[in-house]
């Protein structure tokens, strides 16, 4: 089951206790007055996400990445004087 500590010991020496737990992978069932309050469990380990291909999959299409972005003729579209002059 694991190590027992008391609450009041736990509360003295949390971060000693935190760092057994993480480095030996053991829970820690802390209690108060004899009975079990909490458990204590080391934090499961992230996976290392690399950078390169973190967008693969994620529904951008780039085919043909030296094209407009807009349509020439839209260039105006946000200037009210133009307005007049788009199609």
């Amino acid at each position: 089951m694991g190590k027992m500590i008391g609450a009041a010991e736990f509360k003295a020496h949390c971060l000693r206790i935190l760092d057994e737990v993480e480095r030996t992978g053991e829970p820690v069932t802390i209690t108060k007055r004899g009975k079990p309050v909490g458990v204590l469990r080391p934090a499961p380990k992230e996976e290392k996400r690399l950078f390169f291909g973190c967008m693969k999959n994620s529904g951008y299409r780039f085919d043909d990445p030296f094209s407009p972005a807009i349509d020439p003729s839209e260039v105006h579209a946000n200037d009210p004087a133009k307005w007049d002059d788009l199609p």
